[in-house]
């Protein structure tokens, strides 16, 4: 049986797509658990760039993992794709939001960190049997 090349470009399309909503999903999830937090404890607010950027990290690497053990190769490709598709809408939802919004070396980095991330949950998925 011989698989249509439209169908498997479809089917790489999907996964990614779905990646990248996992992975926003579990980024909203986290963050309104820790906006109760902030909200209902005594939590500093000092923490949460920190807690954000472990968010993303997570975020990033678990839909990285869901895409490249669908996509079952180039899974270090396919993760850092994810966490570019990411970063993107991190960026494009920012400059909806937040009017003065500039991108500087602190985002520059986050970026970075967001493709490395999505790289290295990709060749965990990848590898995942």
């Amino acid at each position: 049986m011989r698989i249509n090349v439209n169908e498997e470009n479809d089917n790489y399309m999907v996964t990614t797509f779905k990646g990248v909503l996992i992975s926003i999903a579990i980024s909203i999830i986290c963050i309104i658990v820790l906006a109760v937090i902030l909200t209902y404890t005594s939590l500093s607010e000092n923490v949460v760039p920190i807690l954000n950027s472990i968010i993303m990290i997570v975020s990033i690497a678990l839909g990285a993992i869901y895409t490249s053990v669908k996509i079952k190769k180039k899974g270090w490709l396919n993760g850092a794709i994810i966490g570019l598709l990411y970063f993107i809408l991190l960026i494009l939802v920012s400059y909806i939001f937040i009017r003065s919004y500039k991108i500087n070396s602190h985002v520059i980095i986050k970026g970075i960190v967001a493709i490395i991330t999505g790289a290295v949950g990709g060749m965990i998925g990848v590898n995942l049997k």
